[in-house]
């Protein structure tokens, strides 16, 4: 089990209970009611750690690696899934990941950013980090969704869009950019989900939607805090100032009207129960879609529109 530097009393806790286990296991004396007050004693410490943490701790627990990602969702929601691949141009870009899925009788078409489980894993999947080509095959899938008349899920999960020289070559800003224009404009419910980070245009790639929602301890910026720190102050040293400044939790993202709805996860973040978060977010995706589905096309299209264009604060100089 991997422990967050926050998490350091759970971690003495939960050592001290594997030794009660061990022993009992050797002796073969019973000591359930001990084990029992233990386990007690570590959910009231872990709700109290978890009742007040910080803007930096939420952003060290997004990234915990034992956090579902999008595979693990798709896995645990629905009962079928078809990977579909490539985006007829270039290649197929593995940090993002595709294809129809089936819950129950209804077909959607899931779109996810994926990180990898372990070292090899993230290496093959480039951190999660799509090319050009990523967003490519996800308007590709998109497109296809319309086709056929199925709603859209996207799984965000990403430090950003790939940086290297080569994508922007290939015309990184160009396919974020198409996504955003063709996303705003497509005639299928559209379901957003913020299961990890969600940084700059990496997410707005696959995250325009009739629907934008963040799990609890999960940040949708513009930048993360280890780059704004290094803009600001030349170092990482400041990352936890930026986290506060930044404003990039749920909390302050919906204060905003950024996204529409937070979601709350287990105690402990999601890693702790993905069956028990899974399920909670197969509650949401069944209920927006009965909602998303009853509201027109054009319609949904129209609100779509004016959700988006109402974000932001401005001023209007009267002497302009």
């Amino acid at each position: 089990m991997h422990f967050l530097e926050f998490e350091k009393s759970i971690e003495t806790l939960y050592e001290e209970l594997e030794k009660v286990k061990t022993s009992q296991s050797k002796t073969e004396v019973d000591m359930s009611s001990t084990i029992e007050k233990m386990e007690l004693k570590i959910a009231e410490e872990r709700k109290k750690i978890y009742a007040n943490l910080s803007d930096w701790q939420k952003v060290q627990l997004s990234r915990h690696p034992n956090r579902p990602y999008t595979n693990h969702y798709i896995e645990m929601i629905f009962d079928k899934f078809q990977e579909m691949h490539g985006d007829r141009n270039v290649k197929d870009d593995k940090a993002i990941i595709g294809g129809f899925a089936q819950l129950e009788d209804q077909t959607y078409m899931i779109i996810g950013h994926q990180k990898g489980v372990n070292t090899k894993l993230r290496k093959y999947r480039n951190f999660g980090m799509a090319n050009p080509e990523g967003y490519r095959k996800a308007l590709r899938l998109m497109k296809l969704a319309e086709k056929f008349n199925k709603p859209v899920i996207s799984f965000i999960d990403t430090p950003g869009a790939y940086p290297g020289l080569e994508a922007e070559e290939r015309g990184q800003g160009e396919a974020i950019a198409r996504n955003i224009y063709e996303m705003m404009n497509l005639k299928v419910p559209v379901m957003c989900i913020i299961i990890g980070e969600g940084a700059s245009g990496g997410a707005l790639g696959i995250g325009i939607g009739d629907r934008v929602v963040m799990l609890e301890n999960t940040w949708y910026s513009v930048i993360s805090p280890e780059s704004c720190s290094s803009i600001l102050w030349r170092s990482w040293d400041y990352k936890e100032q930026a986290a506060e400044q930044l404003k990039l939790t749920p909390k302050h993202m919906h204060k905003f009207g950024l996204i529409d709805q937070i979601i709350k996860e287990p105690d402990g973040g999601a890693h702790s129960n993905p069956k028990q978060m899974a399920k909670t977010v197969k509650r949401y995706i069944k209920k927006v879609t009965e909602e998303l589905c009853a509201i027109k096309p054009q319609d949904r299209i129209n609100q779509r529109i004016e959700k988006f264009s109402q974000m932001g604060f401005y001023n209007e100089d009267a002497k302009a």
